[in-house]
């Protein structure tokens, strides 16, 4: 699709060498655009991206006249890996919100502003609906994983008071085989100690990170899309599906199972994230003309893990 901003666009993006950053600064460079890259590692980002990306440190080191066409924003620290203390909860809002202040900083200084700014969230911002199906227009709650996004997608809303078209790209579960969720998930499995997490009805929203990539272009390319965008496959499925497709695909019993209650004591709060989950649509992207790769959990897993069976 033709966007506003042809390929050869120069494109700011902070978390690049994230799981989803990287594949994102291959694809953009691919498409012949000039990426600037904000990291507080640069040997480590050199090595990763190679030579081909410019890499600052701060954003004081771009001149009010640095040409940037769009931003993608997709910094952040990881939501599950500690608990979530006082002082961790403060660290994933910093790590968010005070990289996305300032990026709006930044635009206000430029002496041409970037046209757009594509900036993570997650479906974490509806918080816990059973069964309901989560459009864009679902209403998020006042539990923490859910006021973390409301208060990041309202740091990165003040671009718009700039003439920036605004982006907030609600992502699930990216699936992918060198990141991410999805090699922790299927590491037991492959030892046989797949499980089911509570009830296994619990809705698992995901998205394949070829689309997740694709997706982060198709926002960055039509003029049209703004405000928020849920970055999940149309194919949302239950836990229990979800373990059993990845079973199935890796020739594996399923067997075992995980009291939800058990989680929720060792887990506090952060259990929500496995015991609860969120059946969420992509209706902003499907309406504005996207199209999935990988619509269906199965596809998506035989591509990424699936190998013939030995006989």
């Amino acid at each position: 699709m033709a966007g506003a901003l042809p390929s050869g666009r120069t494109v700011l993006i902070t978390g690049a060498t994230g799981f989803i950053g990287i594949h994102l600064v291959r694809s953009l460079l691919a498409r012949g655009d000039t990426l600037t890259v904000l990291t507080r590692n640069p040997a480590r980002a050199r090595k990763l991206l190679g030579h081909e990306v410019q890499i600052v440190s701060e954003l004081a080191a771009l001149s009010a006249s640095t040409p940037i066409d769009a931003i993608v924003n997709l910094a952040g620290a990881r939501i599950l890996d500690l608990p979530w203390t006082r002082a961790r909860r403060a660290v994933l809002m910093s790590s968010r919100i005070g990289t996305t202040s300032a990026l709006i900083a930044l635009g206000e200084r430029l002496e041409r502003r970037p046209r757009v700014l594509v900036s993570a969230s997650a479906i974490g911002y509806y918080g816990v609906h059973g069964d309901e199906p989560l459009d864009e227009q679902a209403a998020a709650q006042p539990i923490f994983q859910s006021t973390l996004c409301q208060q990041w997608e309202q740091a990165a809303s003040a671009a718009e008071r700039l003439g920036i078209r605004t982006v907030r790209l609600r992502l699930g579960l990216v699936l992918g085989r060198d990141g991410g969720a999805l090699p922790a998930l299927a590491r037991p499995v492959r030892m046989g100690l797949g499980a089911i997490i509570g009830t296994g009805r619990q809705w698992l929203s995901w998205i394949h990170l070829d689309d997740t990539v694709r997706l982060i272009e198709f926002c960055l390319d039509s003029a049209a899309l703004r405000g928020a965008v849920n970055a999940v496959a149309p194919g949302a499925v239950t836990h229990r599906a979800f373990q059993q497709q990845l079973a199935a695909t890796l020739h594996r019993p399923l067997w075992l199972r995980i009291p939800g209650a058990l989680l929720r004591v060792a887990m506090g709060e952060r259990a929500q994230l496995l015991v609860d989950g969120q059946r969420v649509v992509p209706a902003q992207a499907s309406a504005a003309g996207f199209e999935f790769r990988y619509p269906g959990l199965g596809a998506a897993l035989q591509q990424l893990l699936g190998r013939p069976r030995s006989f």
